[in-house]
C-alpha cells in the first residue's frame, strides 16, 4: 500500500490516518509520514490484497492519495 505526498493534507492529519486506519504505532506513523513528504510516496502497509484494500480505500476517503501496487 503506497501512500503519496499531497500539498493539501499536515503531518498530523497524515500520521493519525495512518494509526488509524494501518494501525501504525505514533512512531512508525510519524516516519512514513516524514519519508512520504522527503521522497514524495511510502510503502506505508505490506500484506494480501484483500486486507490493503479497504486501507486503501479508507485512506482514500480522507483525502490521500494511496494506491495498491
Amino acid at each position: 500500500l503506497i501512500l503519496f505526498n499531497d500539498e493539501v493534507n499536515t503531518f498530523d492529519f497524515v500520521i493519525n490516518s495512518l494509526v488509524n486506519v494501518c494501525g501504525h504505532d505514533s512512531m512508525q506513523a510519524e516516519q512514513c509520514t516524514l519519508i512520504v513528504h522527503y521522497k514524495g510516496k511510502c510503502d506505508v502497509k505490506r500484506g494480501e490484497f484483500d486486507d490493503l484494500e479497504p486501507m486503501c480505500t479508507a485512506l482514500q476517503d480522507r483525502g490521500l492519495t494511496a494506491e495498491i501496487q
